[in-house]
């Protein structure tokens, strides 16, 4: 019996390993939006048997970062311009509601961690090249610890569910454009600053021209690729 269980658990601890790897593939555009999966390839070049592909696939179907047609198979998920406004303004009004709770109700600890994290960041190659800003998990997400810190248990979970990976995809893209790292780093300081100085207001407003600035910088990627495709 003690087998069984042992193994059950080494074939969860593959779902989740192959689950990861597609979401990265994903956020990075490896696999790019609207581009259909082939179980058999895929199966080959992670190395996987079906099954655990499978599960994980359809793990990310939940996370909406794969959509399942009928006849056709599963695909990439892939938003228009219409959408990703829509997704990025709802963000935008939930994102700076929790930078104005964080403000008081983050604790002294998470906000130096905060800090920590931001030079860790810094220390990034990409970062220090100023050809990208990738935050891989979402405990090393700069955003996600401040969304937590906001203390509203409702509010983090809206924007750490389905938002959440959908837009990881798009801010991948934002982080990778030529010159936008630093930029993002110095943003990202200060918001740190705001919340240390527990100013909800001043937080409020420099997570709101982050975001701005974000969205953009999405949006203009995006048309280009639009138009690209025309």
């Amino acid at each position: 019996m003690a087998g069984a269980l042992n193994n059950k658990v080494q074939v969860q601890s593959l779902v989740d390993v192959v689950a990861e790897r597609l979401e990265a593939a994903i956020i990075s555009g490896q696999l790019e939006p609207g581009s259909r999966l082939s179980e058999q390839a895929l199966a080959a070049s992670l190395g996987v048997s079906r099954g655990p592909l499978r599960e994980a696939i359809r793990r990310l179907e939940g996370r909406k970062l794969l959509e399942r047609t009928p006849n056709i198979g599963v695909r990439v998920a892939s938003l228009s311009l219409k959408d990703l406004n829509e997704i990025l303004q709802v963000r935008e009004a939930l994102e700076c509601l929790a930078c104005s709770l964080a403000a008081t109700n983050m604790s002294d600890t998470e906000i130096a961690a905060l800090k920590k994290m931001l030079d860790d960041h810094e220390n990034q190659k990409s970062v220090q090249e100023n050809k990208g800003y990738y935050q891989e998990t979402k405990n090393l997400d700069f955003h996600f610890r401040i969304v937590n810190g906001s203390g509203n248990d409702r509010l983090a979970h809206m924007l750490a569910g389905d938002l959440h990976y959908m837009l990881r995809v798009y801010r991948y893209r934002s982080g990778a454009q030529p010159g936008r790292a630093a930029e993002v780093l110095q943003e990202h300081r200060a918001i740190v600053a705001a919340l240390e100085a527990r100013d909800p207001k001043a937080a409020e407003d420099a997570m709101r021209d982050h975001l701005c600035r974000a969205r953009r910088n999405v949006e203009q990627k995006l048309m280009m690729s639009e138009s690209e495709n025309l």
